[in-house]
C-alpha cells in the first residue's frame, strides 16, 4: 500500500481506502464482508469510511463494521483510520436531517454505540444544510473534536462556496477542515473546477467517493445490466435508466486504452483519478474480496502519458453521470 499525507496535516491515508457505503448492511453477506474487513486491513488499507445511513437499512453498516471490529481488531484500533458522517436522512422527524448542533451530535453519539467505538478518527458533516446557518454546523464539529469524540473534522457535498466558508470558520477556530469528501470520476470532474482548488489552498486533503461511477466505469457493463448489479437492484442508488447507451459506449472505448496499459477498465478508472496531487485517497466500494483485489492492482501503475491524458480527455468530452 502507498500512503499519502492529508493536506497539511501528519496524518497518512492509504491512497485506497474501503467505503461500506452499499455493501455493509444487514441484506449484505455478512462472511463476505468479514472477509473484506480482513483482507483489507492485510493488504494495508487502514482506513474505513462509513456514514450513520449506509445499509441497508440506515444505521446496518455502522452495526455489522462495529461487529467485525470486536471480534477481530479489537486489538489494532490504533492502526486503523475510521470515519463516520452525519447529514442525510437518518430518522423521521424534525431532528434525523440535516446539520442542526442536535441532529450532529446526537446522531455521533448513536453512531459510536453502533460501532462500539470511543471515538472516531474523523467526523464529517455530509451535507450542506441550506436551513441551517453553517456556523451552527461547524461549531458542532469544533466542540465534537474538543471532546475527543472525533480526532479531525471534515466536510462532504458542500458546494464550493460553502466549502470556502466552512473551512475559513472551522481554521478560524484552530480546529482546520482535514478533508474534503467528494463524487469524483471520469464521469464526474466537477471538483475540477474548484473544489479541489479550494480544499489545497485551505491545507485540506481531498478523498473521492464512486470514483468507479458506481461501476460503470468497470467491464460490468459493457453487455447489458447484471441482475447482481448495482443498476439491476431495486434498492441501489443507480438507476438503470442512468446506465446510457452513449456511456457504455465511451467505457469500451477507454477500456481498450486499459488492456494497452496492461489493466482492466476499473484499474484504469482508479488510475486515472489519481493522477492529480491534490487527490489524498479513493473510496471503493467493493462487493467482494475479488473486487477489492482488481482495485488494489490499480496501484501498480499510476502513471500516465501525455498522449494517453489526452486521449481519455477526448473521449470523456460531454460525458456525466
Amino acid at each position: 500500500m502507498e500512503y499519502k499525507f492529508c493536506g497539511k496535516s501528519g496524518l497518512q491515508l492509504p491512497k485506497i481506502s474501503l467505503g461500506l457505503w452499499h455493501n455493509f448492511g444487514f441484506l449484505a453477506d455478512f462472511n463476505e464482508a468479514r472477509k473484506m474487513i480482513r483482507y483489507a486491513f492485510d493488504q494495508g488499507v487502514t482506513h474505513i469510511d462509513i456514514a450513520n445511513n449506509y445499509g441497508p437499512p440506515p444505521g446496518s453498516a455502522e452495526s455489522v463494521f462495529g461487529k467485525i471490529l470486536k471480534e477481530d481488531f479489537s486489538n489494532h484500533r490504533d492502526e486503523m483510520i475510521i470515519s463516520s458522517k452525519a447529514g442525510y436522512l437518518m430518522w423521521n422527524g424534525p431532528y434525523g436531517n440535516g446539520g442542526s448542533r442536535k441532529y450532529l451530535i446526537s446522531s455521533l453519539n448513536q453512531s459510536l454505540k453502533r460501532t462500539g467505538l470511543e471515538y472516531f478518527d474523523i467526523f464529517y458533516s455530509h451535507r450542506y444544510d441550506p436551513d441551517t446557518p453553517i456556523e451552527e454546523t461547524m461549531q458542532a464539529l469544533v466542540d465534537i473534536a474538543r471532546q475527543g469524540k472525533a480526532l479531525y473534522v471534515g466536510i462532504s457535498n458542500y458546494p464550493a462556496d460553502k466549502e470556502k466558508i466552512a473551512m475559513r470558520y472551522l481554521k478560524e477556530q484552530n480546529v482546520p477542515c482535514l478533508i474534503y469528501q467528494g463524487r469524483y470520476s471520469m464521469f464526474n470532474r466537477k471538483p475540477e473546477e474548484e473544489i479541489l482548488a479550494i480544499a489545497n489552498d485551505f491545507g485540506s486533503g481531498f478523498i473521492a467517493y464512486s470514483p468507479l461511477a458506481q461501476g460503470v466505469l468497470t467491464d460490468k457493463y459493457l453487455n447489458g445490466i447484471p441482475k447482481n448489479s448495482r443498476a439491476g437492484e431495486s434498492h441501489g442508488f443507480l438507476r438503470t435508466e442512468q446506465v446510457r447507451p452513449e456511456l457504455i459506449e465511451k467505457v469500451k472505448v477507454l477500456n481498450e486504452i486499459a488492456v494497452k496499459r496492461g489493466q482492466t477498465m476499473a484499474e484504469m478508472a482508479l488510475a486515472w483519478a489519481l493522477r492529480d496531487e491534490r487527490v489524498t485517497s479513493l473510496i471503493v466500494g467493493s462487493r467482494t474480496v475479488g473486487q477489492l483485489k482488481d482495485n488494489l492492482k490499480a496501484l501498480d501503475n499510476l502513471s500516465f502519458t501525455a498522449d494517453e491524458l489526452a486521449t481519455i480527455d477526448g473521449i470523456l468530452d460531454g460525458a456525466t453521470l
